[in-house]
């Protein structure tokens, strides 16, 4: 079984960063395309960056290009979300997931492995 494990997250300032990590741990698969989502208070859940297996390729929504950045550290079982200019609608319960195959993938149905998520609250 796989367990992915979210940090990172807190409260920020409209114009502030934040640096998200996510730790894969069990029987983990060997370099996964990974991704990361949020989700809002009473919306669904919606793509915010992926990656590819060795992360020479990565996706994001227009909604947070040039803002986000998603990264991995192989050797460590970690991905990251470097995350700056935040907005107010930013704000979500962000998760990371893992998948087979190559990737990057942008639905959540293309992944077998989520995080429990990390609450990031971008005020005004």
């Amino acid at each position: 079984q796989v367990q992915l494990v979210e940090s990172g997250g807190g409260l920020v300032q409209a114009g502030g960063s934040l640096r998200l990590s996510c730790e894969a741990s069990g029987r983990t698969i060997n370099n996964p395309p990974m991704g990361w989502f949020r989700q809002a208070p009473g919306k669904e859940r919606e793509f915010a960056a992926a990656t590819s297996w060795d992360a020479g390729n990565t996706d994001y929504p227009d909604s947070v290009k040039g803002r986000f950045t998603i990264s991995r550290d192989n050797a460590k079982n970690t991905l990251y979300l470097q995350m700056k200019s935040l907005r107010p609608e930013d704000t979500a319960v962000y998760f990371c997931a893992m998948a087979y195959g190559l990737g990057p993938f942008r639905e959540t149905r293309q992944y077998d492995y989520w995080g429990q998520g990390t609450q990031v609250t971008v005020s005004s």
